[in-house]
């Protein structure tokens, strides 16, 4: 007997163990299948094979925890409450909705729950973030069961630390230190960490240096809490004390340091230290990865890509924390080329993760690389990640699109391939297309089709849709978007109400942007008032602007800030109010504000455009720094102010900046004035070196230069081999022909742009006509002065009307431009009979001339332009007594004749 007893036991069926267990299970086709995985077990190794499987097995998912399930249910072994805590504690690990539900319905099977089943049911609820539920099973247990231990209490500690309930886990450690549990070293960390995710810090420490003894996760709770509440230095302290009491720091505590040391700048050393203990602790090569990649974020955020790219590579077996890290911070660091190469290789070890897909084409969008977004928009398509259910890539895909101007992609993306589109896609959109004027009616008919699939708007729809309307003749829309404003109930944010403000102002209603301005009167800001400075500005309203600044500092006493100035100047300048301009300077040397870049060189603009060089020139000298922009006030101030030697000298003096088309453009004018065809060349090659020549302003700039100094092929040659002609370069072009007498390829070239489709400006025809003036062409000036009106749409000014009386002066048809200056509704324009005056001297007329002249001095009389024109035109009538009579008037009265000079040697 005693020798066949060990042939019974081996007959015995053997049940596999738990990995093999696990690998049937994962085989088993049907539940009923896994149902018969332990027949003929023993009940009392079925159960124990249950529970090793499911505890050894830390990753189990919800198919395999069900069959698990199933098999106990058949085998019984589920009234073990080992086994029935097991599931239990599985099904939490899960916490999907499902997952949830199964682990209550195994508690309230249970006829008599232990108190291990009760802690494993509050912690399902727990880390499902069913806060309440898991307080009101809590109360139930302590009322049912009438205790709970400190597993109990941890548990409700870590549930009111995620969700920052600081009343929840003051209540609990009451009620732990009633039953004298609060010295339990597990229960004490969890306080800490409580107290230091709910933001009392204070209570943290107090806790923290009341416990008896410490142990890792004591130190990284205190670390991780000060890092939590933004105090890095104190949690680099923290590791300080940590290390000279020689607790063993842990992958918790260095990447919890590491994160901290990320967030100061002066704590770089200290963060170079930490990552010397990882080399020497031998946690840079760990399976988890979390040391290196906290080193990688930590010399990614302070500036250091290159070391985070050396650690990046020394990794072994970097995961998609790692890519991730890398890849955001090489994006953070403007490294944006090396980022993309970096997710190119990504791509084949692993599939990068939402926020890095999100994060790259948000960063293509703001440096405008539509190819390279484009390339992460197929890996996007061919990895079917555009139909997840999340919106998010496509929403990033939209404002990439319209953020580098590429609205058709964008609007077939919007229509046709995103499968769900959510409020943020049409944010996106409308305000993509409100920023394009030329797009901003798709703005508004979007906005309309918005409200007609019945989405409701949010603020960020409104303050997308309203820039849209840009132009006088977007105001009754604006109005009905008011109106809308009105009716839901947004017009109480001051943003809303701002950016109102600044549309009433485009669209030509300051009056309506005041009264709003007024409404808001007792919460107005610097920024509500800005709005309207600079909104009035941008549309030519100065004197508003200035009325405006004037009411707002005197009345309600609101400082101005640098916005406020840069723009107060620019209107003193254009209005040429001298006085009123040096007192703001007087004004931003009291606030400090003189001190700013950007007002600096406003006061530059100003002062050139008083033609106080002087004092432009002991600003820029004042300058402790200079940006390009500061060159360029200097450069285009000097050639405004007919000083191109002078821009000269400062165009050579700005070694530091390369130059840019403002540079160019205002270098080429002042060559243009001084009719310097040498230097001029010698521009025109540094704008083929740095590829300028492509820009519309600096070729029509050249096209302006080379005709003035005579050099009319090599005009036509700089249009003609424009990549894109802007109606600069064509009126550049128009006037340059009739400049040099070529009056007929003047017209032809006009009909050559309006077939093209360009559309003319007042400045075409003011080049048309002068061009019509010097060819003798009176009868075509005629006809495109009416055209100009009729057909164009164009209302003439004094300079087109001017225009017309010098092309009849010079035809000899002086009573017909008297005529036609006697027919203007503007009479008093001085330019135009000035314009008349000088048309006298091609006759010449006398006694029309004295006349004139007369009626100009009785309105200028400090002007002595005309005391010249009427003397010359004594002497072109052989009265020599006349023209010294009028000399000696301008002598007496201290006026100087401008020189005379020519700009060709």
């Amino acid at each position: 007997m005693l020798r066949r007893a060990p042939r019974l036991l081996l007959q015995t069926p053997t049940p596999p163990s738990p990995r093999r267990l696990l690998a049937l299970l994962h085989h088993a086709p049907t539940d009923k299948d896994a149902r018969h995985l332990l027949d003929g077990t023993p009940s009392r190794t079925r159960a124990s094979f249950i529970v090793r499987a499911l505890r050894d097995e830390a990753h189990l998912d919800a198919e395999s925890v069900a069959a698990l399930h199933c098999s106990s249910i058949k085998s019984g072994a589920v009234l073990d409450p080992p086994v029935r805590t097991s599931l239990l504690t599985a099904y939490a690990r899960g916490a999907g909705a499902a997952d949830v539900r199964a682990a209550l319905a195994l508690f309230h099977e249970a006829a008599d729950p232990d108190l291990i089943l009760w802690n494993a049911a509050v912690s399902t609820l727990a880390r499902s973030c069913h806060l309440a539920d898991a307080v009101a099973l809590f109360r139930q247990m302590a009322a049912v069961l009438g205790t709970f231990d400190s597993t109990t209490v941890a548990v409700m500690l870590s549930a009111a630390s995620r969700a920052g309930d600081l009343e929840l886990g003051t209540a609990i450690h009451a009620a732990a230190a009633k039953r004298g549990l609060d010295t339990e070293l597990n229960l004490c960390n969890a306080l800490v960490d409580m107290y230091a995710k709910c933001g009392r810090f204070r209570a943290s420490e107090t806790v923290f240096w009341s416990m008896p003894c410490w142990d890792t996760a004591s130190w990284n709770s205190m670390i991780g809490g000060s890092s939590f509440n933004g105090l890095s230095e104190v949690s680099a302290r923290y590791f300080r004390d940590m290390a000279r009491l020689a607790v063993p720091a842990d992958e918790v505590t260095l990447s919890s340091v590491l994160s901290a040391s990320a967030r100061a700048d002066d704590l770089f050393s200290f963060g170079k230290s930490v990552h010397g203990c990882v080399v020497k602790s031998g946690y840079e090569y760990t399976a988890s990865c979390s040391v290196p990649n906290s080193l990688i974020t930590f010399y990614s955020e302070l500036g250091f890509p290159e070391d985070a790219e050396k650690v990046f590579f020394r990794i072994p077996n970097r995961n998609l924390v790692s890519w991730n890290a890398m890849v955001k911070g090489l994006v953070e660091n403007e490294k944006v080329r090396e980022a993309l190469l970096i997710f190119r290789e990504m791509t084949s070890e692993f599939q990068p993760d939402l926020a890095a897909l999100v994060t790259l084409i948000s960063c293509c969008a703001d440096q405008g690389l539509l190819c390279e977004g484009k390339e992460i928009h197929g890996y996007v398509v061919r990895k079917g990640l555009l139909h997840d259910e999340e919106s998010c890539i496509g929403n990033s895909l939209l404002g990439l699109y319209m953020k580098c101007d590429d609205s058709s992609s964008a609007n077939l993306l919007f229509r046709r391939t995103m499968p769900t589109r959510d409020l943020i896609s049409w944010n996106t959109m409308i305000s993509g297309h409100s920023r394009d004027d030329t797009l901003r009616v798709e703005a508004q008919a979007m906005f309309k089709e918005l409200l007609s699939e019945g989405l409701s708007c949010t603020l960020t729809t409104i303050l997308a849709v309203i820039p849209s309307c840009s132009r006088p003749e977007d105001l009754a829309f604006g109005k009905g978007v008011h109106s809308f404003i009105l009716k839901n109930g947004f017009a109480r944010g001051v943003s809303v109400v701002n950016a109102l403000m600044h549309m009433y102002i485009c669209c030509g209603d300051p009056l309506a942007a005041f009264v709003l301005l007024g409404s808001i009167m007792p919460v107005s800001d610097i920024i509500s008032w800005n709005t309207v400075i600079v909104g009035c500005v941008h549309n030519a309203l100065h004197g508003d602007a200035l009325e405006a600044f004037r009411f707002m500092h005197s009345t309600l006493r609101v400082n101005p800030d640098s916005i406020t100035l840069v723009s107060v100047l620019s209107a003193c300048g254009t209005l040429k109010l001298q006085s009123l301009g040096k007192s703001i300077h007087c004004m931003s040397l009291k606030h400090l504000l003189a001190c700013n870049l950007r007002v600096k060189n406003a006061l530059l603009t100003m002062y050139f455009r008083f033609a106080d060089t002087q004092s432009a020139e002991l600003i820029f000298y004042s300058l402790g720094d200079r940006n390009l922009c500061s060159w360029n006030c200097m450069i285009s101030g000097f050639a405004q102010n007919n000083q191109g030697w002078r821009a000269l000298l400062f165009y050579q003096k700005m070694e530091d900046f390369v130059p840019n088309e403002m540079s160019t453009v205002g270098i080429i004018c002042a060559c243009t004035q001084l009719g310097d065809l040498r230097h001029g060349k010698s521009i025109h090659g540094r704008v083929v070196k740095s590829d300028l020549q492509n820009n519309v302003f600096v070729s029509a700039s050249l096209v302006d230069m080379y005709s003035k100094c005579g050099r009319l092929n090599s005009a036509v040659k700089v249009f003609e081999s424009s990549a894109e002609k802007s109606i600069a370069c064509w009126n550049s072009m128009i006037s340059a022909l009739g400049f040099h007498g070529h009056g007929l390829r003047s017209i032809e070239l006009f009909c050559k742009m309006i077939q093209s489709g360009t559309k003319a400006t007042r400045s075409t025809f003011i080049a048309l006509l002068s061009a019509c003036s010097h060819s003798g062409l009176t009868d075509e000036g005629w006809k495109y002065y009416h055209l100009m009106s009729e057909k164009f749409g164009i209302t003439p000014t004094e300079e087109h009307h001017v225009c017309m009386v010098d092309m009849l002066g010079r035809a000899g048809r002086l009573q017909d431009a008297h005529k036609f200056v006697e027919s203007l509704p503007s009479k008093g324009a001085h330019g135009v009979w000035g314009a008349l005056l000088s048309a006298c001297s091609y006759t010449p007329e006398l006694k029309m001339g004295e006349s004139i002249a007369k009626h100009l001095l009785c309105l200028e009389p400090e002007n002595s332009g005309y005391y010249v024109t009427i003397s010359n035109l004594y002497a072109y009538q052989d009265m020599s007594c006349g023209a010294v009579q009028v000399r000696g008037i301008l002598q007496h009265k201290g006026l100087m004749k401008p020189r005379g000079h020519s700009i060709v040697g």
